[in-house]
């Protein structure tokens, strides 16, 4: 027999051997796996469900208490330091021109005032009573026929001539006719000296009248 025969042999035999070893390995497992998985049952109906109570954890002790700490000394204070302050600069002074004065236009000198006028050494005077220049003739025709009557008193303006030149009603009889015909009486009828003054010149005055009584005349 040659080699190369008697090595083909021996490899044959090889795989023979392999094959025969991996059948036996198979069935062992086949058999294992199928006994342990009947023996796990019959244990597993076997077994009966107990309730286990757990214990509480036991109470924690307290801490120690703290042992007597030896006592550190503060540390010490130390100064701030100084802050050196310096001086601020010396002002500069600065000369300022001075402004001249406002110019204030001179202001003529008010005009002196007039002298007073002369004094009043005597008043204006009626001559005669002023109600006489009155008559019943005078009566207004819209007064009689309304039957109105009334008293009235009038202040006087007198010019230096002893003209009456103004009048002014202080009193009214209530009924505008008869207070119209007075003044038109008094102005047309009334005659008085006029006042003087202290150079004895005649000037203007006042005068106020007694009262003047309208009745209607009795038939």
């Amino acid at each position: 027999m040659s080699y190369a025969q008697r090595k083909e042999i021996s490899g044959n035999r090889t795989l023979a051997i392999i094959f025969v070893v991996i059948i036996q390995f198979g069935l062992g497992y086949a058999i294992v796996t199928g006994l342990a998985y009947n023996v796990i049952k019959k244990t597993a109906e076997n077994l009966k469900v107990i309730d286990v109570e757990e214990q509480p954890p036991p109470p924690e002790e307290p801490p120690p208490p703290p042992k007597d700490m030896p006592k550190v000394p503060p540390p010490p204070t130390v100064p701030p330091p100084l802050v050196r302050m310096e001086a601020p600069p010396p002002p500069i002074a600065v000369q300022v021109a001075p402004t001249p004065p406002p110019f204030i236009p001179p202001v003529a000198p008010a005009p002196p005032p007039p002298p007073p006028p002369p004094k009043k050494m005597s008043s204006a005077a009626a001559k005669g009573d002023v109600r006489s220049i009155f008559s019943t003739d005078d009566y207004p025709a819209s007064a009689l026929a309304s039957g109105a009557q009334g008293t009235a008193q009038a202040q006087l303006t007198i010019g230096p001539d002893g003209r009456v030149q103004g009048c002014n009603l202080i009193r009214s009889t209530g009924n505008g006719a008869l207070d119209a015909a007075t003044c038109n009486i008094l102005r047309r009828r009334a005659k008085f000296t006029p006042a003087k003054d202290s150079n004895g010149q005649a000037t203007s005055d006042t005068y106020t009248t007694p009262p003047i009584r309208w009745e209607i005349p009795a038939e």
